[in-house]
């Protein structure tokens, strides 16, 4: 039965299309059968529309959808083209809204930091060594021989030794110029070039230091007015020489005659003769010379005609020092020289010189001879004898083994080196033993300070020159990646070795039991009757004579002038210092002390950064090819 169905019959669903012609038949029969009776028109349009309103009207939903099909529906699509891809309409909006957010997070502030006024950082407090670096590089202003500059620093210091050399005719313009070395006015050539050679060390690990407190050119200066003076001091535009000067003034012990010592005497009021020491054989000199000259061209690189010129002056005379049938100190039976600067040997020069020309040159017959077994043998750099690790203006092997040990770690050259280079590192890891209390190598003061001079007066230069190589060599370390290195069975952390290198230069500076800083015109209370001529005598614009100027010698009232920066010999081996100007051995400051003095300083200031500068010297090696080693030799049965 079907309810839906008033006019008997089954129901017939038909398509819409079948429905639309029978709606145009319908409409033609119309338009021909217009005349017919108005009664059976009228039926026949009731049935049509019943026809219709029973399919249709009366059809229920999902029979209604049979017919008209799925309803349309209003949603958006879901997806968008792009073009080149297809992407989710959700997906782009969460996309969108993501680089809105990064630009309002990231780079909306990015754009109004960059579109702010730059003020530069504040740079860093200076600390207690920057200030003591400060100082202590004026004392080479101070002991200036020559006309000085306009620039030089030092109210009280005027032209002097505007005649030394005269009688030199070699020398156009004699040998003005240079450093004098201590409170008097000589210029002992073989403590000066160490000096140089220590100064440009130095400048060359730790030049960013130096430019970052505003001493780099400073440095720099100082340095060229010493190798300026000792291009001098022979035939630099040679190739092959046969004589070095290697001092001027001084005086010989037992005599009265008027000389350095014999006179009291400000160096601008000098009126007395100053004998030139001309020297025919001296490698020890030589030597250090050519490492003074070379070490100079590598911090003048960036000049290349007077870096060349030094390279140039370096290999002559060292070619001087290697020369046979004149290897014999400088010094022997000189008595201007060796009671006062007597060597003890030139193997160290010969391997600190090579080392220096190596690294100047790249030539590798300097590196050759620098790591000759016969060196270390007649030097008795493996002896582990406590003097050998001391460095001074007389031995060099601690530092030229350091040297060449930093060549192993930050190249690593290899065969035919490396065996050699081996024992250089583990020596100096040795040295750097010896140096702590711990291992009782030497006496501690109670108050704190290495006795490396074996309780000798004068012990200052010494503890400088050892924390400067201990600073530099944990430095070497941390740049290698190194944690330490080891004394036996103890492992040794670079900061204990940074702890010895802090405490000698903090003794030096105040930190002893006298309250004292060594270093005139450094803390509050410092040494005020240094054994200086030139500080020591008023410039009131009288000039006093060889005699007449003892008065100020002997004076008990502090120096009219201080000698800033200068470092004093230091306390006697029981931490008492006197401050009497007539005792050198307390009061006199040294040219190769100071230098000692500002290398340890400028390695231990963090205030201008940290760190070596590893390629600066090295830039003058070609890449290296290590060699293979020759084959086993063959087997005999």
């Amino acid at each position: 039965m079907h309810g839906g169905n008033h006019w008997g019959g089954s129901l017939e669903i038909v398509n819409s299309n079948s429905i639309a012609e029978g709606f145009a038949d319908s409409n033609n029969n119309r338009s021909n059968n217009n005349n017919n009776n108005h009664s059976s028109s009228s039926t026949d349009d009731w049935d049509r529309a019943a026809l219709h309103s029973q399919r249709f009207h009366h059809l229920d939903e999902t029979q209604q959808s049979w017919l008209l099909g799925p309803k349309e529906t209003n949603k958006k699509n879901r997806y968008v083209d792009l073009g080149c891809i297809v992407v989710s309409r959700k997906a782009l909006k969460w996309t969108v809204a993501s680089f809105l957010i990064a630009f309002l997070v990231i780079g909306l502030p990015v754009i109004i930091a960059k579109s702010l006024p730059k003020h530069k950082s504040a740079p860093p407090s200076p600390d207690d060594y920057t200030h003591a670096l400060h100082k202590a590089l004026l004392f080479f202003n101070a002991q200036k021989s020559g006309k000085l500059p306009k620039n030089n620093g030092i109210p009280w210091r005027g032209n002097s030794g505007l005649s030394d050399g005269n009688s030199t005719t070699d020398v156009k313009g004699g040998l003005v110029g240079g450093y004098y070395d201590a409170g008097d006015n000589t210029k002992f050539h073989f403590p000066m070039s160490f000096a140089m050679t220590m100064l440009s060390w130095s400048l060359i690990e730790y030049n960013h230091k130096y430019q970052s407190i505003g001493e780099y050119d400073h440095m720099r200066e100082l340095i060229k007015w010493g190798t300026d003076y000792l291009l001098l001091t022979f035939n630099s535009s040679a190739t092959k020489i046969d004589k070095i000067y290697a001092q001027v003034g001084g005086s010989q012990n037992g005599t009265s005659e008027p000389n350095d010592h014999n006179c009291w005497q400000r160096p601008e009021d000098m009126d007395y003769p100053r004998p030139v020491q001309t020297i025919n054989a001296g490698p020890d000199l030589a030597g250090e010379m050519a490492a003074a000259l070379a070490a100079a061209s590598i911090v003048f690189k960036d000049n290349t005609a007077y870096s060349r010129k030094l390279v140039k002056g370096a290999k002559t005379v060292f070619d001087f020092a290697r020369e046979g049938g004149k290897r014999r100190p400088y010094c022997r039976g000189n008595p201007f020289i060796e009671p006062y600067y007597n060597s003890s040997g030139y193997f160290d020069e010969y391997m600190w010189g090579a080392a220096w020309l190596y690294y100047a040159t790249g030539n590798v017959s300097y590196l050759s001879l620098a790591t000759n077994s016969g060196l270390p043998k007649n030097s008795k750099a493996f002896y582990r004898i406590p003097e050998k690790s001391v460095l001074s203006w007389d031995n060099k092997l601690p530092a030229a083994m350091l040297l060449l040990t930093r060549f192993r770690i930050f190249l690593s050259p290899g065969y035919p080196y490396e065996d050699m280079l081996r024992m250089y590192h583990n020596t100096t890891s040795l040295t750097m033993c010896s140096y702590l209390e711990q291992f009782h190598v030497f006496n501690w003061t109670r108050g704190g300070m290495v006795q490396l001079n074996q309780g000798k007066p004068q012990p200052l230069q010494y503890v400088a020159n050892a924390a400067f190589l201990a600073s530099l060599y944990v430095d070497y370390l941390n740049a290698s990646g190194a944690p330490g290195f080891t004394c036996g069975p103890n492992f040794i952390t670079l900061a204990k070795l940074r702890s010895f290198a802090t405490s000698q230069i903090g003794y030096i500076l105040g930190k002893n039991p006298m309250k004292m800083s060594y270093v005139v015109g450094y803390g509050k209370q410092f040494p005020r009757h240094v054994h200086h001529r030139g500080a020591s005598i008023p410039s009131d614009g009288k000039k006093y004579s060889c005699k007449g100027g003892w008065k100020w010698s002997n004076n008990p009232k502090p120096n009219p002038h201080n000698i800033t920066g200068a470092m004093v010999a230091g306390p006697d081996r029981f931490d008492k210092f006197h401050d009497v100007r007539t005792n050198h051995n307390y009061t006199e400051p040294t040219l190769a002390g100071n230098a000692g003095l500002v290398a340890a300083l400028a390695s231990l200031t963090t205030s201008a950064g940290i760190g070596i500068d590893k390629n600066t010297m090295f830039s003058a090696i070609p890449p290296l090819y290590p060699q293979s080693p020759p084959p086993p030799p063959q087997w005999k049965p």
